[in-house]
């Protein structure tokens, strides 16, 4: 068993602490892991974007090709379509509905919308506005892990709430407590 997941974002949005939670859980499970990451802009709310490859068996490249990813995890809409070239017929989409426009000409939200929801296989929530409603504000990323646990399938939702603890848990048994909760509610908020 194997998959092949894009995660993309924009610098600052947390792409990297779900990857390592990713990365973490399937270190845990025994799984083979291979992961490559685009980071360099990223200070400058510039594009954040990592191949991360899990398998039971041997991972041969870190390179997701194009048409073989499984599943794209995608903090910004825009950043989704960015990559969309690199799912198979068969791949989601799991997104942020807000977009972060940091660049000047933003394409119109309503166009990317109708974009992404051309597509088969896409779930998209506000992450952010969910966040906030239940005060977890710097959580966003872990709603969106929990919104994406549905499809990973090679890691069970319990490894990866294992993974949030063991990740966090230099912050505090509170931060903790956070993460799991906004996990949570992103994995109910898919059904």
């Amino acid at each position: 068993m194997k998959k092949d997941i894009i995660l993309a974002g924009v610098g600052g949005q947390g792409i990297l602490t779900i990857a390592t939670i990713i990365g973490d859980a399937a270190a845990r499970a025994g799984l083979n892991l291979k992961q490559a990451e685009v980071h360099g802009m990223s200070q400058r709310g510039g594009d954040v974007q990592s191949n991360l490859r899990l398998s039971t068996e041997i991972i041969h490249s870190d390179l997701i090709k194009q048409g073989a990813a499984d599943m794209i995890i995608s903090m910004e809409p825009m950043e989704a379509l960015r990559y969309v070239q690199h799912l198979n017929n068969e791949g989601c989409i799991i997104t942020s509905s807000h977009p972060f426009k940091n660049i000047p000409n933003y394409p119109q939200e309503s166009d990317i919308m109708d974009e992404l929801e051309q597509l088969p296989h896409v779930v998209s929530l506000p992450i952010e506005d969910i966040a906030k409603r239940h005060q977890l504000p710097k959580s966003a990323n872990i709603i969106l892990l929990g919104m994406a646990a549905r499809f990973i399938e090679i890691l069970t939702p319990e490894q990866l709430r294992e993974s949030i603890a063991n990740v966090f848990s230099g912050k505090g048994a509170e931060i903790v407590k956070a993460n799991q909760q906004a996990f949570d509610l992103g994995f109910e908020a898919v059904k």
